[in-house]
């Protein structure tokens, strides 16, 4: 299997990889600093939470047009017109509050703007990722995307809170510019991303039946059918497994610098899992590898439930998430491997879209089960729940039997050519 190094020699892949990644940084930034900026402006939590859902209620109600799109425009110009108009709208909010003149419902409709930006940035990336690597290329390409994530989330929010303390806009001035450099950097992309031409004769495109046409190649795939009903399943029950544990940690009075090394060590485990994914991904078959990864948590987690303590979550999380850049990059892989290219946009799409759709509910889970089982049972709760949903994957046969890499079917369709540098 490539290796990083060999894949950055991928001219367009490594352009397209650093831009958004330079862009993604600059979003993590702005969603530490927002809720803490809204804050400020009204001194209710009520409206510092309203900041951050604004924001992911943009992304979410994007991703299924964006997928369309992605599979019937230039996906280049999707991306850079994303990020060129990021870099308005968060200027935007950096002028207003250099002015002295940033409300609350400014910054709001920005943030659901901006969230509707990152919703149309993402399929339209992956399709191009499809279309820039080669097939033997696809597991560490998409292993680097978690590594580019974990990254953004490990130094965002110091970043975030550094700009913040400086001034309230700062964080909003630094995302505009770096949503800039990375308009800038996708501008090296050489490969011609535009969407594949219509078939002549072919139906006039539809959103709606595009949409449909996505859905219905997922629910035909048995292991992409299985999917669709646990990774919403199991993002809600882990989600919400480490808010119980956070919340807990913070009734019991910890130093918040002690509970923010504990997102610090996720992070840096994440950053290293990512590292090591290609390895794992090539060494085990994908239905085994993403049967652990299920299992993962539950047995880390159940010390939670009796030992309330930094060291212990940070201990159970890291652990899990080493293994979880590995368990999606398979996963990720082999679905763009058995998807046509011109419907990556759309299955990428409907299955962030239902993977995401249950997170919201995480905190408000969270806090249900804490205040009507208490901390200890609550965790155990969780864990009951997270080793309940385990068992869909270990005995569907559909994700059992996915191998390694090199045995996946192949579309047969003509192989990009990277161009080296």
């Amino acid at each position: 299997m490539p290796s990083f190094r060999t894949l950055a020699r991928n001219h367009d892949f490594t352009a397209l990889w650093v831009g958004a990644t330079t862009a993604e940084l600059g979003t993590r930034v702005t969603t530490f600093a927002a809720p803490l900026v809204a804050y400020a402006l009204t001194r209710s939590a009520l409206w510092a939470a309203a900041a951050e859902a604004a924001w992911l209620l943009g992304l979410v109600v994007t991703l299924l047009p964006a997928g369309v799109l992605a599979d019937r425009r230039h996906r280049l110009r999707i991306m850079r017109l994303s990020l060129g108009a990021g870099v308005l709208l968060y200027a935007s909010l950096a002028v207003a509050g250099a002015l002295g003149a940033l409300t609350i419902g400014h910054l709001l409709v920005v943030l659901l703007a901006t969230g509707v930006v990152t919703g149309l940035f993402g399929p339209a990336e992956y399709s191009s990722i499809r279309a820039i690597v080669s097939d033997d290329e696809l597991p560490t390409a998409l292993s680097q995307q978690q590594a580019r994530q974990h990254v953004a989330a490990l130094l965002g929010g110091p970043l975030g809170g550094a700009l913040y303390g400086l001034a309230r806009w700062a964080p909003f001035a630094t995302n505009a510019v770096m949503y800039a450099v990375g308009w800038l950097l996708l501008g090296r992309v050489r490969a011609d991303l535009a969407a594949r031409p219509a078939t002549p004769g072919a139906p006039a495109a539809r959103p709606l039946q595009d949409i449909a046409e996505g859905a219905r190649f997922i629910w035909g795939r048995p292991f992409l059918r299985v999917l669709l009903f646990w990774s919403p399943a199991v993002n809600l029950t882990t989600n919400a497994l480490f808010f119980v544990a956070l919340l807990r940690l913070i009734d019991a009075g910890f130093p918040a610098g002690q509970i923010g090394l504990v997102e610090a060590a996720m992070g840096a485990f994440g950053v290293l899992g990512a590292i090591a994914a290609p390895t794992l991904v090539e060494r085990f078959a994908t239905g085994r590898l993403t049967v652990l990864v299920a299992w993962s948590f539950v047995p880390l987690a159940i010390p939670l439930a009796f030992w309330n303590h930094p060291l212990s979550l940070a201990t159970a999380a890291s652990v899990g998430v080493f293994l979880n850049p590995a368990g999606n990059a398979g996963v990720g892989a082999y679905r763009m491997a058995i998807t046509p290219r011109q419907m990556i946009g759309r299955v990428q799409s409907t299955t962030q879209f239902v993977s995401m759709v249950t997170m919201p509910l995480a905190p408000a889970l969270a806090g249900a089960l804490l205040t009507g089982l208490g901390g200890r049972d609550a965790v155990l709760a969780c864990v009951g729940a997270t080793a309940a949903l385990a068992l869909v994957p270990t005995l569907a046969h559909s994700v059992r039997s996915v191998p390694r890499p090199a045995a996946w079917p192949r579309l047969e369709e003509p192989a990009p050519q990277p161009v080296a540098v």
